[in-house]
């Protein structure tokens, strides 16, 4: 991987200005992310993960401190990025592939250059024979992936995912987990990802940002040195020693009930 980050966020702080006072989301973050790592943020409820995911989008201002991306200071919305949210947000009128398509429609592209692309990430994703279905005929993980497939279509540098499983049931979650993988490790793109889930953090990423709760700081950032491609039924010991350490810490936090 590239030394120099491709995302630095220096002493990044969030405060959200409400009726009843100033919340502090998160505060002095400082993380950087190189060319085609897969980097995972885990942490609580309200501890600023979305947060910072969005500040590094450009959809929300920070507070203080600095966000570059590819050398660029993030002051507006980015553009040369695709983003999966929990919800697919798929248009029930288009089908899978057209839904899939639409970044090409909206960033006014060649149709003829980027639908093999399209149809080839449908076919990493499972999705091959579901082109011409409409949303209402597909599961919510099936739905899911056509979200992932239309962030990537376009081929940006940069792919953000906000909690992408967590509507999901947990089978689901472990099969879509492999996609994302399969997906990543074929394309090596520089990824975000934020979860709830220690398991999948530790599955998925190159490192793993462990954060306290609100106001959420970086307790430990955590390398995760395991083969890909990784499999849940087959992993290291190792494995269950990462997941053991970020469960360590957020029972020291009080996040996780002692024993």
């Amino acid at each position: 991987m590239a030394a120099e980050a491709y995302i630095q966020l220096d002493d990044v702080s969030k405060v959200y200005r409400a009726k009843a006072g100033q919340v502090e989301a998160c505060g002095e973050i400082n993380l950087d992310i190189r060319e085609s790592e897969f980097v995972a943020i885990v942490g609580p409820s309200g501890c600023g993960k979305t947060t910072i995911l969005k500040m590094v989008a450009g959809l929300q201002p920070r507070s203080s401190g600095s966000i570059t991306v590819g050398g660029r200071s993030v002051d507006r919305p980015q553009t040369d990025l695709g983003i999966v949210f929990q919800d697919a947000i798929l248009l029930d009128w288009r089908s899978v592939l057209d839904n899939v398509m639409l970044q090409v429609d909206i960033r006014n592209l060649d149709r003829a250059t980027y639908e093999p692309i399209a149809r080839h990430l449908l076919e990493l994703t499972g999705l091959k024979g579901f082109e011409h279905h409409k949303p209402f005929e597909l599961s919510g993980g099936m739905r899911q992936r056509v979200s992932i497939c239309r962030a990537l279509v376009h081929d940006p540098p940069l792919l953000l995912m906000d909690e992408p499983f967590g509507a999901l049931d947990a089978l689901t979650r472990e099969q879509i987990s492999m996609d994302i993988q399969r997906v990543w490790m074929e394309k090596r793109k520089t990824a975000l990802f934020i979860t709830h889930s220690i398991p999948e953090a530790v599955l998925l990423a190159d490192r793993v940002v462990v954060m306290s709760p609100r106001p959420g700081r970086i307790v430990e950032i955590i390398d995760i040195d395991l083969p890909r491609p990784r499999k849940l039924d087959s992993m290291p010991e190792k494995f269950s020693e990462y997941t053991g350490r970020i469960r360590s810490i957020f029972k020291a936090s009080g996040v996780l009930a002692m024993d």
